[in-house]
């Protein structure tokens, strides 16, 4: 597919529980929302002070989270280190590094890669693998990849970050859900180069997307410039407050690493009990495909459970974590119910 105007198009997402209502009108209350690949265990919110809505943010509070995303991450240090009001704003930015040329984005994936390459002026084409880039000067991909889970060898990326360097292209890579993943498969070791971007989301592995925090991690000069344009107060001050706490929580991180494990686990046997094929995914969801898609999902809307359709691709559903044995119980129950329907 190609791009050459960004438009107007507002794209769907998950998490709209609006949507939803209106789609299912007297559907049970408490939807379950399994529609996004979000942490459905937050950190705990309970020692921090109101006061952190009381004031703006501090130079010490963003120093201090700089430090701890470069720690946490693997960032060289925290001038490598860019603080943002969520990693979806820093996308059109990060594309915007480089003049307007020819970008290319590997598909399927989020759908606001595409958008926001239009948006900085690029000439946008959809490939298959990092392979079929060609002399794209901007390449944008997700690892692991949303929402299929695709995972790219941190070598072939290297190799691919070196083929861009003599045109002065340059990787934004989005690791949003790198989180969960193996220690040592992130690039964030190697942006100190200059042709690497990567893309870091706090929401989703914390469990706070309303928080909207996020961190681009680059060398040093382009930092600069992607910080220039966010301004003074890239974040709020309860933002900061609490990631720098939950970054340096390393107790809590790996306990949270094993427990989501564990409930993808669990939901891949209610899955497959139901006969759907699961095809990828992380350890935030899973997706699945299926000739009955469209029908599952309004079945499990009419049962108060909103999942992940894709239009381009008809069959697929992505699950998120449902957060307890009584939401595990209510989409167990729904996807039997419809098992006995087919």
């Amino acid at each position: 597919m190609m791009f050459t105007d960004a438009g107007d198009e507002v794209l769907p997402h998950g998490g709209d529980l609006g949507t939803a209502r209106r789609l299912f009108p007297g559907a049970p209350e408490p939807f379950i929302d399994l529609s996004t690949g979000i942490n459905p265990w937050s950190y705990p919110l309970a020692q921090f002070s109101p006061k952190g809505f009381q004031q703006l943010p501090q130079q010490d509070a963003l120093t201090t989270v700089a430090v701890a995303a470069a720690n946490a991450y693997g960032a060289p240090s925290a001038e490598h280190v860019v603080i943002a009001p969520g990693s979806q704003i820093l996308l059109p930015l990060a594309a915007s590094l480089l003049p307007a040329a020819r970008a290319a984005v590997v598909s399927p994936t989020y759908l606001e890669f595409a958008r926001s390459a239009a948006l900085a002026g690029h000439d946008v084409k959809e490939v298959e693998s990092i392979e079929q880039c060609g002399d794209a000067n901007l390449v944008m991909v997700a690892n692991p990849n949303n929402p299929d889970g695709r995972r790219l060898p941190r070598a072939r990326l290297l190799r691919l970050v070196q083929d861009l360097r003599p045109r002065g292209g340059l990787l934004v890579i989005d690791e949003a859900f790198m989180d969960a993943e193996p220690a040592g498969e992130s690039l964030a070791a190697e942006v100190a180069d200059g042709n690497v971007v990567v893309l870091r989301s706090f929401g989703k592995f914390f469990g706070l997307p309303g928080l909207r925090l996020g961190f681009a991690l680059s060398a040093p000069a382009p930092a600069r410039r992607l910080a220039a344009v966010l301004g003074p107060w890239p974040a709020s001050t309860a933002a900061l407050a609490i990631a720098a706490t939950a970054l340096a929580d390393l107790t809590w991180i790996e306990r949270t690493r094993n427990k989501l494990a564990k409930a993808a686990t669990s939901l891949d046997a209610i899955l497959v009990a139901t006969g759907l094929e699961i095809i990828g995914g992380t350890d935030l969801f899973r997706l699945v495909r299926s000739e009955a898609a469209p029908r599952l999902f309004r079945h499990l809307g009419h049962a108060g459970i909103y999942v992940r359709t894709f239009p381009d691709n008809p069959t697929w559903l992505r699950f998120g974590l449902p957060a307890n044995a009584g939401a595990r119980a209510r989409l167990n129950k729904a996807l039997e119910s419809f098992r006995q329907t087919t």
